[in-house]
C-alpha cells in the first residue's frame, strides 16, 4: 500500500429494487493520496450498483490500465469495465473492445464529458460501440454534498428504486436522480 493511503471500512445495506439485487456489503476502501474524496465516493456508488458476482475493486487511480471496478467471471474473463470520473476516450474504446459491458459512473459535469466524446468522434476517431456504453452521473451537487461526511468507518443503506438513489449516511439520509445517458 502506498504511503498516505487512507483506508475506509464501509458497512453497506445494498436494496437496488431496479435491478433485484440486495445484499450486506463491507467494503474495505484504499483511498490513494492523489484521490479525491468525490471521485472516491462516486466509486463506491459504482461498485454497489454495478454488484454482482465476481466484482472488485483494483488499484483505483494508481492503476494505470484498470478501471476502478471490474468483474470478472469463475473463469477470470472479464465481464464488465467500470470506469468512474472522465476517462479518456481512448481509455472507454479500449475498455469497450475488452468487456461485454462498459459503463462509466461520473461526478464531474456529464454534458462536458459527453461533449468530449462527441467531438473525439466527430475527429474520425472511434470509440467502440458508443450506441451501448452508458454514461451514469448522479443529481447536480449530491455528491459534493455527501462525500465530505462518509468517514473512515461509517454505515450506509443504499437504496435504487425507479432511478432514483436514497442514501442513509449514517443516520442522515441524501437522496438524487441517477442519470443514464449513451455516449453516441
Amino acid at each position: 500500500m502506498a504511503a498516505g493511503t487512507t483506508l475506509y471500512a464501509l458497512t453497506v445495506e445494498l436494496a437496488d429494487v431496479d435491478r433485484g439485487v440486495y445484499a450486506p456489503l463491507e467494503l474495505r476502501v484504499a483511498r490513494h493520496p492523489s484521490e479525491t474524496a468525490e471521485f472516491m465516493l462516486t466509486r463506491v456508488l459504482a461498485y454497489c450498483l454495478e454488484h454482482q458476482e465476481g466484482i472488485a475493486f483494483t488499484e483505483g487511480v494508481s492503476a494505470g490500465d484498470e478501471p476502478a471496478v471490474l468483474v470478472r467471471d469463475l473463469t477470470g474473463q472479464i465481464t464488465a469495465w467500470i470506469e468512474v470520473g472522465a476517462p479518456s476516450a481512448e481509455r472507454v474504446h479500449r475498455a469497450a473492445k475488452l468487456a461485454p459491458r462498459t459503463a462509466i459512473y461520473t461526478h464531474k459535469d456529464p454534458d462536458q464529458l459527453l461533449g468530449l466524446y462527441a467531438a473525439h468522434q466527430k475527429s474520425g476517431q472511434r470509440i467502440h460501440r458508443a450506441a451501448d456504453l452508458p454514461l451514469y452521473s448522479f443529481g447536480r451537487g449530491f455528491i459534493d454534498e455527501v462525500a465530505p461526511k462518509v468517514a473512515r468507518r461509517a454505515t450506509l443503506a443504499l437504496s435504487r428504486t425507479e432511478g432514483q438513489i436514497y442514501l442513509d449516511l449514517d443516520g442522515t439520509t441524501h437522496s438524487t436522480t441517477l442519470e443514464e445517458r449513451r455516449l453516441a
